[in-house]
């Protein structure tokens, strides 16, 4: 995934681009760049690679020799960037957030012949550069935009630095996030809310889908009015969004209680809900469903393990399984005494792969777990999403729930996914039961995809549940 941070000001603001990118580290954890405009020194731009090292160790040595009154940043999973752009629309920085599933297909349409990009050590074409490239096919930036946007198979997120001010573009559905705050001395750009809220900034305006507008230091202007469609995923509030942002006016943290809670009811209702003696939550993003769970059950809410990151944080990538799975081991300090001979029932944020999980479930059995139940706060996962890259499946055969359908049924199981997705359905009853059998579970239940759109609350035409309907 990543995420990204502008701001444009009267006063310097390298140390509030600083602060507000670090604040997007939970988004991605492999690339991270800066680049601030002063009229004076120009442009000054750093990218770091931030795989074992945070954000903010890695460019606390380099914002004291960045200065100026414009400047963005952002976190990536994917390519390096910003980028420094020089062509017939002038010179600038741009960052993006999306996924480009057409890649070879425009590059092979648009810049066949001597035009030439600069791959990276895969051989893949930077993502970034491709959508600059695309950009200034066009007279303007905003014709450019626009024009980017529409050929993309995928999403595109755009945020660009030019000079003294920034342009901040929203996908033209929505599916990501933009907002922009003010102060008293300038304006801010975010996905995440309170990356600006925490700097002192004021709540200012959610770009629409598909929305452009231009910032500087005096106020901000729209380019382009958004579109009436939009499809925002809704997994920033299940998985991935920060608990204190809002998204389209509804708290990540609120609506994950409520989730929690609906999921409990739902249970209670059909009987279906174990005699265990705690509630936990798969640290750290199931802990506010199962606090929903614990107060609609009435069940004690626990943490029979804690994750020790000080010394692994979660950019670490081991090169090895072997040493990915030590470290796993490693981070996941058990309490015995809520472990002991005790049955156990998680709540987490979704199942994707569930290699993780099954390392879990056997940690908590060597540790003296009697049960472990396990419940999802969303529907099981079918799809592997086309338009934002954080599930890091690369395929749908990676995901849990399509492998075992493959085990079970072979091809002809493909063909019934709406089955399997509906625990009512005799299918349904056989994918939760084998799931169980494979990763050790005692009993397994999913947030139905009805409930799951309730505890978000905004229009559900306007959510994508691509990865679980396969329809957007």
């Amino acid at each position: 995934m990543g995420g990204f941070f502008g701001a444009v000001s009267r006063r310097d603001v390298v140390l509030d681009v600083f602060f507000g990118v670090d604040y997007h580290s939970h988004l991605g954890t492999r690339r991270a760049g800066m680049v601030a405009y002063d009229r004076e020194e120009g442009y000054q731009k750093q990218i770091h690679n931030i795989e074992n090292t945070p954000f903010r160790t890695k460019f606390e040595n380099d914002i004291h020799s960045f200065k100026g009154c414009s400047a963005i940043g952002c976190i990536s999973d994917m390519d390096p960037q910003p980028l420094l752009v020089r062509s017939h629309l002038g010179f600038y920085a741009i960052s993006t957030i999306g996924m480009i599933n057409n890649t070879q297909e425009l590059i092979d349409k648009f810049f066949s012949g001597h035009n030439q990009f600069m791959a990276m050590s895969s051989g893949r074409i930077n993502s970034t550069e491709l959508i600059a490239a695309l950009i200034n096919q066009k007279d303007s930036i905003v014709e450019g935009i626009r024009y980017a946007q529409e050929i993309i198979d995928g999403s595109a997120t755009i945020l660009i630095l030019q000079g003294d001010s920034i342009i901040a573009a929203r996908d033209r559905l929505g599916r990501l996030p933009v907002l922009i705050g003010k102060d008293a001395d300038g304006y801010s750009v975010s996905f995440e809310s309170f990356a600006y809220s925490k700097l002192g900034y004021k709540n200012e305006h959610e770009l629409g889908p598909g929305e452009i507008v231009k910032i500087t230091e005096k106020g901000w202007e729209t380019l382009q009015k958004p579109g009436d469609k939009m499809r925002i995923c809704a997994f920033l509030w299940t998985y991935y969004g920060y608990p204190n942002s809002n998204y389209e006016g509804v708290n990540v943290e609120l609506s994950r209680y409520k989730n929690g809670a609906s999921l409990a009811k739902s249970e209670m209702e059909k009987g279906t809900m174990p005699d265990a003696d705690f509630v936990a939550g798969m640290p750290d993003s199931g802990i506010p469903h199962a606090m929903g769970y614990a107060n609609e059950s009435h069940l004690p809410l626990a943490r029979p393990f804690i994750k020790y990151t000080p010394t692994w944080p979660r950019s670490f990538t081991p090169a090895t399984q072997d040493v990915r799975k030590q470290v796993a081991k490693m981070k996941q300090i058990p309490v015995p005494e809520l472990i002991e001979g005790k049955k156990l029932l998680f709540v987490d944020d979704s199942i994707v792969r569930g290699t993780q999980l099954q390392e879990t479930v056997e940690f908590l059995y060597s540790c003296g777990a009697k049960e472990v139940h396990m419940r999802s706060a969303c529907p099981p996962i079918m799809y592997g999403c086309k338009f934002l890259n954080f599930s890091r499946s690369n395929s749908d055969m990676e995901l849990l729930t399509r492998r075992t359908i493959q085990e079970m049924e072979g091809a002809e199981g493909q063909k019934h996914l709406d089955e399997y997705s509906d625990a009512n359905t005799h299918r349904g009853q056989c994918l939760l039961h084998t799931i169980c059998s494979k990763l050790g579970f005692n009993t397994l239940g999913y947030q139905s995809l009805d409930n799951l759109l309730d505890s978000i609350g905004i229009d559900r035409d306007k959510i994508c549940t691509y990865c679980w309907t396969g329809k957007d």
